[in-house]
């Protein structure tokens, strides 16, 4: 199964003058690169959560429909299936009707259900099914849960004050502990 973002988000989680503002720069120099690191560091807590902060949309790639009728979605959360297609022989695609899933958003990674037998097989071997669908936490940068958004803070105020290159022999993390305990509790297993 693979997961191919589709749509990314819009805004990022933590605004530029939020994060001049935790890092105390006042000129705008570096406005570029304070920008960078905050896609960077917010990509860094999505990967390591396996969550979408900010509202994106993803194609879930599967082979064929799992037998007991449940599909691991991630990343989470999971908002709303936007569509469904199977794979013909012809190389075409099918439409399937959204209303045959259900959403169960109680465990981590989400899970779609569906009645197996009522949905049509893919004709293509490898990636026979896509389904899009939209994550994230909302629209906005304050629908975030605080403790990522501090994260994010925190990693990129980190590489902006070692953006050298690190010397053999020093220690310098490229996740500090602080950033670990903050996204710990929202990480998703692995499938």
């Amino acid at each position: 199964m693979s997961s191919i973002l589709i749509t990314p988000p819009a805004v990022e989680p933590v605004s530029l003058a939020d994060a001049k503002a935790y890092l105390r720069v006042a000129t705008s120099d570096d406005d570029d690169v304070i920008a960078a690191l905050i896609a960077g560091a917010r990509v860094h807590v999505e990967a390591q959560t396996r969550r979408a902060l900010i509202t994106q949309t993803w194609r879930i790639v599967r082979d064929g429909w799992p037998d007991d009728g449940r599909l691991a979605i991630v990343p989470l959360p999971l908002a709303s299936i936007a569509a469904a297609r199977v794979h013909r022989e012809d190389g075409s695609t099918q439409t399937v009707d959204v209303a045959a899933f259900a959403i169960d958003n109680a465990a981590a990674p989400a899970t779609v259900s569906f009645v197996p037998w009522s949905l049509p097989l893919p004709r293509r071997a490898a990636g026979g099914i896509e389904i899009d669908v939209t994550v994230g936490y909302g629209g906005a940068a304050t629908d975030v849960p605080e403790p990522l958004r501090q994260a994010i803070r925190l990693l990129v105020a980190h590489w902006y004050e070692n953006r050298g290159l690190i010397a053999i022999g020093h220690d310098v993390a490229v996740m500090p502990l602080s950033v670990a305990a903050l996204i710990s509790s929202y990480r998703v297993r692995s499938l």
